[in-house]
């Protein structure tokens, strides 16, 4: 698995592709902090980074399906995927692989925009468990979109389509809290259901340095219940070749 998964993030590394998107995340994220230092008046004295994240949320998801889209849709348009299926590797490894060397880059730009809370603790002072919790919050956040993002990659053939429908299934994530209030959900009894898969509400207590075990149980089952529909999908199409 490790040789699959050194072979993936050279993939990335070997050509621009993923230094334009980590140039993007910087550049969002560039932006976020000076319009967010821009808004500061006399009488505020706490600058939170990881409100950063929660404000820009909508930005960064135009930049995980680009990073998931040629996973497994890139392997079948090239005809590439049948020497993977042919391989020794099982099809949880071949998922994993795939699955980690894609957190590698987004764990690089998360580490690349530390540079920024380095500076602040410079020169003046952060609260250190605020923004490990957050950090940690924002890459389970990631992680759980990258997996969409990899099994939507495994429905088709074709990246675009791949990056639009990751897009269009991380939107919907994302603006779930906008339904939650409404007066439908409340009529329909679903609004229990509904904050439990908010992904916004889990993140707001990282944003505020509590690491709780239910929002960690609730990132990592999310996540692992994807990666297991990602390996379902390969396998059944695995067997469907012969």
């Amino acid at each position: 698995m490790f040789s699959l998964y050194k072979k993936e993030v050279q993939c990335y590394f070997y050509s621009p592709f993923a230094y334009v998107v980590c140039a993007l995340f910087m550049l969002v994220f560039t932006l976020a902090l000076s319009q967010g230092i821009s808004d500061m008046d006399s009488d505020t004295l706490k600058f939170s980074f990881p409100e950063i994240f929660y404000n820009n949320f909508f930005y960064f998801i135009f930049l995980i399906p680009a990073l998931t889209m040629r996973t497994f849709a890139e392997e079948r348009k090239n005809g590439t995927e049948v020497l993977l299926m042919s391989s020794p590797l099982k099809i949880t490894s071949i998922v994993l692989a795939k699955f980690l060397a894609v957190c590698t880059v987004f764990l690089l730009m998360l580490v690349c925009s530390l540079f920024f809370p380095l500076l602040a603790y410079l020169s003046g002072g952060i609260v250190i468990s605020t923004l490990i919790s957050g950090y940690l919050g924002f890459f389970l956040w990631g992680a759980v979109c990258i997996a969409i993002g990899i099994f939507l990659s495994s429905l088709t053939d074709n990246p675009i389509i791949a990056a639009i429908l990751s897009e269009g299934a991380m939107i919907v994530i994302l603006f779930l809290d906008n339904l939650i209030y409404g007066d439908l959900v409340a009529s329909l009894g679903l609004y229990d259901v509904l904050v439990w898969f908010s992904t916004q509400n889990r993140f707001i207590a990282f944003s505020q340095g509590l690491i709780q075990i239910k929002d960690l149980v609730f990132f990592v089952t999310l996540t692992i219940v994807f990666l297991a529909w990602t390996v379902i999908a390969v396998e059944k199409r695995r067997w469907s070749r012969g």
